[in-house]
Order: structure tokens, then C-alpha cells, then sequence
């Protein structure tokens, strides 16, 4: 079969969102598809990350550490900005158009028999495929150690078919309301079904409903707990922002790139080293804190992570569509893109552009699905921007310029409209001046598609 036959395939699946809880949401289906397979998930050590939001950041920064101190390290991450093989990776690398097609038709003639034999009752979904693909490959590439980012949840997400070595929790929120529930206590429930009896989870205090069910379920299980609190600057909020700023507004350029970077010093494996990181913003020290938790407790498990290892390792992180700064060339503004899909996530972007821009004039670039909190969003982020044009997505569950416009109509920030993120670019850059600036932002599949327009590599 062809890359280009898998994908089309991969896609008639729909999107995961788009299909029932019952298809879904069961991990016993998944794990019938995996003893067909041969258990590949069996075959290495995985670290498993839930949240919602900081989970890829975390995923992202935890992976870079293990890649540094010499690890086969796999990366398993959703959804993707530009194309699909992104979300697959072993040592930074993404899997390979000929191994995906390969991967993709050792597990669609494995599906297709077992539901032609009654053992499924229906074709695994879009995630399951893509999950069972990425198993079955960092089992045939003889990885050390995988580092998966759970899609949805975690209590049945398909990804939690392992036992993981370390569970690790980010920031809890609402999101995905429809799947998880109607409240943080009810999500976080769902977070929470990633702990291990007798194994290990990582997070950090955050709400008190989400501290609560957490706590409950580390008591239930007999889970051990390790706080990610000693390794975020001991600074107030207040003294963050200011010497966040003093630090980032020192940029550099690297691959064409315009980098913003964290730096603090921090006490690690008994030595002191600079943490040096691309990922900005308050939040992102949470991020970066929880991998470094995590990076400890592998190295208590006998994994061969140095102190040295995890400076180099948080230095060489990239996570592209997070606060990244594309200078003015080519006739462009600058542009910063930022993936800001839900409230908590506008919350962080806000800090960001205050820390990193101060007052200055933007023009924002805005889509987002519809099924998320958009007037709560445009509450928060339209008002600091010049003017808004709003877009969809080339994705069937995109709100329309149309549908954003009402949605905040309450801001009173001047809203355009633009029929494609392309065009919206374009308008933007149009109506930007000299030393202006483009904010994109909204939906993953926005910033991914802005990227694609502005050739810009992931």
C-alpha cells in the first residue's frame, strides 16, 4: 500500500472526536487489537502523560532529556500540526512515509480479520490505528524507552493499554466537555485513570478539585507521589513576569528563526545546572518542571539520566506552534504563532505577549472548532489586538468566521472575516505595518495550516 492510500484511509476513519463514545472509548477492543499484534507495547518501558494542557510540552521536553543521555527514545503525540508522521518519532525523527504505509497495512489486515472473525465488533478508530502503528513500530526500531502523550482523558484512552514505568499529570482543565465531563473533578477523574497501583505519578498542586480526585486516586491505588513543586523557580507570579521579560527580550536567531529562551538556574541530580528553554511563559515552567520530575524518577529506575543530560536535554527541546517567533522577511510582519484552543491556554498566551512584546500593536489571526469555550477565549486574548480576522480550519468541526464574529461580539475589538487561514494571512499582512506583528492562534489545526502557507519546516 502507498503513503498516500494510508492516509486517505487513516482519514475515512473521521476524526476521533467525531465518533461515538462507544467506539471510542474501550480499551478492551484495543488491547484485542494488540494481542493480534503481538503485544508491542510490551516490548519497552513507556512513560505515560495526561493533562490538559502541557502534556505535549511535557511529552516534548521529557523526550529531549531522554534522547540526551543517550536513550532510543520514541515520542508518541496528537494531534499534529502539518502532517500526520509528526506525531511518531524516535530521537526527534519522524516515521518514515514508506514505514508508515508499511506500519499502517500490518494493522488494517489485522483489524480487518479480526472483525471479519467476531473478535471486534466494528474497525478500530482513527487514534486506535494510529496508537497500535506507533506501538508496533518503536517495538520493531528497539527503542529504550517511549514517552506517549495520552490523546484524550486517560482513564480509557487508547494509549493506556501500558503499564507505565512513570505517570506523569499536567494542568487540569475544562475541555472536551462532551467526552470527560462537565467539571474539573469529573475530568480529572479521567486524567487520574493513568495512575499505577504501586508505580509512581508526577504532577503538581493545581485546583482544589483537581488536587482532591488526584489524591484520592493516588491513596487508591497505592501510588507513589512525587511533587514537580522543587524544581519551578521559587519566584511570586509578580517577580516571574518581570525577570521572564528581562530574559526573554533577548532573542537570537537560529535557523531562521527567532528564539525566545527561559533562563534560571535549578538544582538537579545534586548539581546545579542553567536551564536554558525555548518554551515560554509561566506555564511553561510547570511544563518543564513535571519532565524533569520525571526525568529523576527514570533515573532512580536505573536509566542512565545525568544532570547534564537534562540541561542539554531541555535546551535542545522543540515543540513547534508553541510562542514561536517567525522574524520579519520576506515582506512579512513578524509572526507569532501559538496553539490557544481552550481558556487556560488564552490565559498562558496573554502572559506570554506581555512578557515578551509588552504594548505592542498586533493584528490576530483567530480559529478554533466549534465545540470549544470561544467567546471565553476572545474575552480573554481579542481585546489586547488591534483588529481580529477570524477564520475555519480546513476541518469539518471549525467554527466559521461567521459563528466567531458572534461569539465575541461582546469584546468590541474589530473583527474581519477571511474564508481561509491563506487569506487571512495575506489580510493580515496587508494590514500590518512596518514593524507590526501577526499573532496566530486558536486551533492546532490553524497554526498548523499557517505554517504550511508560510513553508515553515516542523
Amino acid at each position: 500500500m502507498s503513503y498516500k492510500a494510508a492516509i486517505a484511509q487513516m482519514y475515512a476513519l473521521g476524526h476521533e472526536l467525531a465518533q461515538t463514545p462507544s467506539h471510542k472509548f474501550d480499551l478492551a477492543h484495543m488491547r484485542v487489537l494488540l494481542e493480534a499484534l503481538g503485544n508491542p507495547q510490551k516490548h519497552f518501558p513507556g512513560v505515560l502523560i495526561a493533562g490538559t494542557n502541557g502534556k505535549g510540552s511535557t511529552a516534548a521536553t521529557l523526550a529531549s532529556i531522554l534522547q540526551s543521555a543517550g536513550l532510543r527514545t520514541g515520542l508518541y503525540t496528537s494531534p499534529h500540526l502539518v502532517r500526520i508522521n509528526e506525531r511518531i518519532r524516535i530521537n526527534g525523527h519522524a516515521i518514515s512515509d514508506d514505514k508508515f504505509a508499511l506500519l499502517h497495512d500490518v494493522v488494517e489486515r489485522t483489524a480487518e480479520r479480526l472483525v471479519s472473525e467476531g473478535d471486534l465488533p466494528w474497525h478500530p478508530s482513527f487514534f486506535e490505528m494510529l496508537t497500535a502503528m506507533a506501538f508496533e513500530y518503536f517495538a520493531r526500531e528497539k527503542i529504550e524507552i517511549a514517552v506517549l502523550e495520552v490523546g484524550m482523558g486517560g482513564r480509557l484512552d487508547a494509549t493506556n493499554v501500558i503499564e507505565p514505568v512513570v505517570s506523569v499529570i499536567t494542568d487540569i482543565s475544562l475541555d472536551h466537555q462532551k467526552f470527560l465531563g462537565n467539571t474539573v473533578a469529573e475530568i480529572a477523574r479521567e486524567k487520574a485513570g493513568i495512575i499505577r497501583s504501586d508505580a509512581v505519578v508526577v504532577t503538581l498542586p493545581q485546583s482544589p478539585e483537581a488536587n482532591d480526585v488526584i489524591g484520592r486516586a493516588i491513596l487508591d491505588q497505592n501510588a507513589g507521589a512525587v511533587s514537580a513543586v522543587p524544581y519551578v523557580p521559587p519566584v511570586s507570579p509578580a517577580a516571574a513576569r518581570t525577570e521572564t521579560r528581562k530574559e526573554l527580550t533577548a532573542e537570537s536567531a537560529e535557523e531562521g528563526r527567532t528564539i525566545f529562551v527561559s533562563r534560571y538556574p535549578l538544582q538537579v541530580l545534586g548539581k546545579e545546572i542553567l536551564i536554558e528553554s525555548p518554551l515560554v511563559g509561566r506555564h511553561q515552567l510547570r511544563n518543564i518542571a513535571l519532565a524533569i520530575a520525571a526525568a529523576e524518577e527514570l533515573q532512580e529506575k536505573g536509566l542512565p539520566v545525568t544532570a547534564e543530560a537534562v540541561e542539554e536535554g531541555v535546551r535542545q527541546t522543540r515543540w513547534p506552534g508553541r510562542f514561536q517567533a517567525i522574524p520579519a522577511r520576506d515582506g512579512w510582519p513578524e509572526i507569532l504563532l501559538d496553539v490557544a484552543h481552550n481558556p487556560a491556554g488564552a490565559w498562558a498566551l496573554r502572559a506570554g505577549i506581555s512578557a515578551c512584546y509588552g504594548e505592542r500593536a498586533f493584528t490576530m489571526v483567530f480559529g478554533a472548532m466549534r465545540d470549544k469555550a470561544i467567546a471565553e477565549i476572545a474575552e480573554i486574548l481579542f481585546p489586547l489586538s488591534e483588529r481580529v480576522i477570524a477564520t475555519p480550519a480546513q476541518n469539518p468541526r471549525s467554527a466559521t468566521s461567521e459563528e466567531i464574529r458572534a461569539a465575541a461580539h461582546r469584546t468590541g475589538t474589530e473583527i474581519l472575516e477571511a474564508e481561509t487561514v491563506a487569506a487571512a494571512l495575506q489580510k493580515g499582512r496587508q494590514l500590518t505595518r512596518a514593524g507590526g506583528l501577526i499573532v496566530v492562534t486558536g486551533s492546532i489545526y490553524v497554526v498548523g495550516e499557517a505554517m504550511r502557507e508560510l513553508n515553515l519546516s516542523i
